[in-house]
């Protein structure tokens, strides 16, 4: 699974998660996100943020291929 797949597959879930408006907020394009596969069939999603902010921040999603659903944990 690519960071491109679950941006189409969570298009009507998460509509704002991967808008260039969002993304362009956290300084973050869709290249700096890493995929893992996780042991319960997630997939996380990192990528870290902030480039000129005065400190540094990472976004961690977990994807659910259940329910196209980004969740926090």
């Amino acid at each position: 699974m690519t960071i491109y797949e679950i941006k189409e597959r969570t298009q009507k879930t998460e509509p704002y998660f991967f808008s260039k408006d969002t993304m362009k907020f956290f300084g973050q394009t869709l290249k700096d996100f890493k995929v893992y596969k996780t042991k319960n069939g997630r997939f996380k999603i990192v990528a870290k943020s902030g480039n000129s902010w005065d400190y540094k921040h990472e976004t961690i999603r977990y994807y659910n291929p259940d329910n196209n659903k980004l969740e926090l944990t």
